[in-house]
């Protein structure tokens, strides 16, 4: 099983509004994704691909966006 830190989940400049929810949710969003056939955007030797989406958010390719608001990576 891969060890992914929670640092590197969750950002550090953003960890007043980061929550775990809100990372569990992300992360079953894009194993869905993965799941139906979508590319992974980071290299892995894993298999699983809740283990793949969590690569993908700790090497910031894939971020939790408010509905309400407009990322920094957006603009």
């Amino acid at each position: 099983m891969a060890y992914i830190p929670l640092e590197k989940l969750l950002k550090k400049e953003e960890s007043s509004q980061s929550s775990h929810y809100k990372l569990v949710l992300t992360a079953a969003a894009r194993a869905n994704e993965l799941t139906q056939g979508a590319t992974p955007l980071v290299e892995t030797n894993s298999k699983k691909v809740s283990t793949i989406a969590l690569e993908e958010i700790a090497a910031q390719k894939v971020w939790y966006e408010h509905a309400g608001k407009k990322s920094k990576k957006s603009e």
